[in-house]
């Protein structure tokens, strides 16, 4: 039985065990695989330690997507923006569905992990799933170069874009780290006076670094993505700025202002399901249009992308899309 704290109202619950979600077959055995063990991060002062924790976690994603890469049915270009490399990834054949829309796409990995040779396979996968050419900037990070330094990247990247095509073809997204990027790039582009994109897809974004969702205490240890709050992690990005900055926390933004149409998913079993939700909640209140997509059981990021439900989702972004 549920036991009430009067003065806090914090409930404690008995330990039980949670079932498998009635959800495809491919999705309950994506949910049945090994947990990732807690990490330990270096002290924020540290900067030998985190180079190494990013490059040996970036050389392990790597060696799971290294094998994939070469059967993406995707075209790769590489260009320069303000010094860092710009991936240009066009879908193959009928898989290039538009080409009157272009995504400007900002990869995740709690805004340190995810560079290098990720980028362009993460750009890969959006590319695929949207039908739309994807520019991705390999955007610096911590410990060597903190905020604002990603969204000096993001910025410079959808400037030099702004230059090549009309703002109404451009659609920003981003995963995760790259939701919260993507959304502060929107904020900071609109305060600086650039005009805003034509819309933006959030994919279980990480807009709040402040973690004060309610689904940080719900999900905490059922999520088989995210095993533990980024606590550390957000601290190094941030550098001693106010987290709860719109420009750290896109969810704390002013959107009376302006904010372009807005796609978010999360999923029931999602550590940042809250960033979703309350993001869709603070754009609908400011009268901009916003769509929110969750699915039962999804964990943080998804299945995998070879379930039925993660062709769901491609689906609904390709008619996001497609609406605007």
């Amino acid at each position: 039985m549920a036991e009430t704290t009067p003065k806090s109202g914090a409930v404690a619950l008995p330990a039980r065990s949670i079932p498998l979600p009635p959800a495809s077959e491919a999705a309950r055995a994506a949910l049945q695989t090994p947990r990732p063990p807690r990490r330990e991060y270096p002290a924020l002062n540290d900067k030998d330690g985190w180079r190494r924790l990013i490059a040996a976690s970036d050389a392990f994603s790597w060696s799971g997507a290294e094998a994939l890469m070469p059967k993406l049915k995707v075209d790769r270009a590489v260009r320069q923006v303000a010094g860092r490399e710009v991936h240009v990834i066009t879908p193959q054949a009928e898989r290039l569905i538009a080409r009157g829309q272009v995504i400007l796409n900002l990869h995740g990995g709690a805004l340190v992990f995810g560079g290098g040779k990720m980028v362009p396979f993460e750009a890969a996968t959006i590319a695929l799933r949207t039908g739309r050419i994807v520019h991705s900037i390999d955007y610096r990070v911590p410990p060597d170069h903190p905020y604002p330094a990603a969204l000096d990247d993001a910025l410079a990247l959808y400037r030099d874009m702004l230059a090549a095509f009309d703002p109404k073809r451009i659609v920003v997204s981003g995963t995760s780290a790259g939701g919260n990027l993507a959304g502060a790039l929107i904020l900071r582009a609109r305060d600086e006076g650039m005009p805003l994109p034509a819309g933006a897809i959030l994919l279980t974004p990480e807009v709040d670094l402040t973690e004060s969702g309610d689904s940080f205490e719900t999900l905490m240890g059922l999520d088989t993505v995210l095993s533990a709050r980024l606590t550390e992690v957000n601290a190094l990005y941030a550098n001693g700025a106010d987290l709860a900055h719109p420009y750290l926390s896109p969810l704390f933004g002013d959107f009376t202002k302006g904010f372009c149409p807005t796609f978010l998913q999360a999923g029931t079993r999602d550590l940042f399901l809250s960033n979703a939700v309350r993001m869709h909640r603070r754009l609908r209140s400011a009268g901009v249009r916003a769509e929110l997509h969750v699915w039962d059981g999804m964990p943080h990021g998804g299945f995998g992308g070879l379930t039925p439900e993660d062709r769901e989702l491609a689906a609904e972004m390709r008619a996001f899309l497609a609406s605007l």
